[in-house]
C-alpha cells in the first residue's frame, strides 16, 4: 500500500487514436503500476468533475461555455492541437476534478498524485498545445477559495515552458511559479514565470539536477508555500519526441526524488501531475511516469521516518 493516493479515472483518456499526445498513456500507468504491486487496487481514488465554477476561478466563463457547446472556431481548434468531441471536453473537465481532489489530498496526506492533469498550456481564454483546462490553475484557486491554503508553489518541470500557468498566475504574489524548460522549444511566446531556467538543447541530468537545487530550494525557503504542485513531465526523456533535453530515466527519478522530499522536509505536502510524455515507445513513457509515483513513495516514506521538520 502506497503512503497516499492515486487520483486516476479511465475518462482521462481522450480517445485519440494515432495522435502523438498518447493519452491511453493514463490506463496503462494505472495497469503497470498495479502489475509490478507497486500499487493496489485500495490506493487509487476516482474523481468527478469539475464544476463549471470551479473552472471559472481560472478561465473566463466565454471559454468554458464554447468549449461545453462545441462552439470553437477552426483557428481555436487548430491551437488546440487535438480534435474536439464530447470526449475530450469531459476529458479536460475530469482531469481538472483529479488535481482539485489530488491538492486536497495533498493537504491531508503530504503527498498525492494525480495519474493525469498537468495541462499548462491553457490560458484564462483560450487552449493550445493539446491544453484546454488549465488544471492546476483550477487546484490551487479552488483550495484558496475555500481558505485551505494561502501560498502555493508551482513546480514545472515540463520540457515546454509553462505558458499557460504563468500567465494565469502572472502578478499575484500568492502563487510562485517556477518553469524548468528547453529555451529552443515550443512555446514560442514564453510569458515570465517568477523564475524562468532556459535550458539549452541537450541539457542531461547533471546540469538539470543542478539548476533544480538552486533555483527551487531557495524559492521554498523564500516563498514559505503551504503546497507545492509539482508537474513532472516525463518528456525531458532523452528519447522523446517533442523535446530536445538529454535526462535519463535516472535523473528523471532523482528529479521526481528531489521535488518531493525538499519539499516534505519543508513541512510543504506535494500534489502532483504527469503532464507531458512523447517517447518514441509508449512503454518507456509509462514506465517514467511510474517511477514518478515509487520516487514519491520512496521521499515520502524517508522523511516520515526522519519525523517533522
Amino acid at each position: 500500500m502506497l503512503p497516499f493516493r492515486l487520483v486516476y479515472h479511465p475518462g482521462y483518456d481522450l480517445d485519440l487514436g494515432d495522435h502523438v499526445f498518447p493519452s491511453a498513456k493514463y490506463g496503462l500507468i494505472r495497469e503497470r503500476l498495479l502489475e509490478e504491486g507497486a500499487a493496489g487496487p485500495e490506493d487509487f481514488v476516482t474523481p468527478a468533475p469539475a464544476g463549471d465554477e470551479d473552472l471559472a476561478l481560472a478561465h473566463d466563463r466565454l471559454w468554458i461555455r464554447r468549449l461545453q457547446t462545441g462552439t470553437l472556431s477552426y483557428a481555436e481548434i487548430a491551437r488546440l492541437e487535438i480534435p474536439y468531441s464530447r470526449r475530450m471536453v469531459r476529458a479536460f473537465w475530469l482531469a481538472a476534478g483529479g488535481t482539485m481532489l489530488a491538492c486536497r489530498l495533498a493537504l491531508r496526506d503530504r503527498v498525492a498524485v494525480n495519474i493525469g492533469g498537468g495541462f499548462h498550456h491553457a490560458f484564462r481564454g483560450h487552449g493550445e498545445g493539446f491544453c484546454a483546462i488549465n488544471d492546476v490553475a483550477v487546484g490551487i484557486r479552488s483550495l484558496q477559495r475555500t481558505g485551505r491554503i494561502d501560498r502555493a508553489l508551482v513546480l514545472d518541470c515540463d520540457v515546454h515552458h509553462g505558458n499557460g500557468t504563468a500567465a494565469i498566475f502572472a502578478g499575484d504574489r500568492k502563487v510562485f511559479t517556477i518553469s524548468l524548460h528547453q529555451l529552443n522549444n515550443y512555446p514560442h511566446e514564453k510569458p515570465p514565470s517568477v523564475i524562468d531556467v532556459h535550458l539549452p538543447d541537450e541539457t542531461g541530468d547533471e546540469e538539470y539536477l543542478s539548476h533544480l537545487r538552486t533555483h527551487y530550494v531557495a524559492a521554498l525557503t523564500l516563498h514559505r508555500p503551504n503546497l507545492v504542485v509539482y508537474l513532472a513531465g516525463a518528456d525531458p526523456y532523452y528519447q522523446d519526441q517533442l523535446g530536445g533535453l538529454s535526462l535519463t530515466m535516472g535523473g528523471l527519478r532523482q528529479r521526481d526524488r528531489f521535488a518531493v522530499e525538499m519539499a516534505l522536509r519543508a513541512g510543504v505536502p506535494v500534489a502532483i501531475t504527469l503532464a507531458g510524455g512523447y517517447a518514441f515507445r509508449l512503454e518507456d513513457t509509462v514506465r517514467i511516469h511510474c517511477n514518478t509515483v515509487k520516487a514519491a513513495a520512496d521521499a515520502a516514506l524517508a522523511t516520515a521516518a526522519a519525523g517533522p521538520p
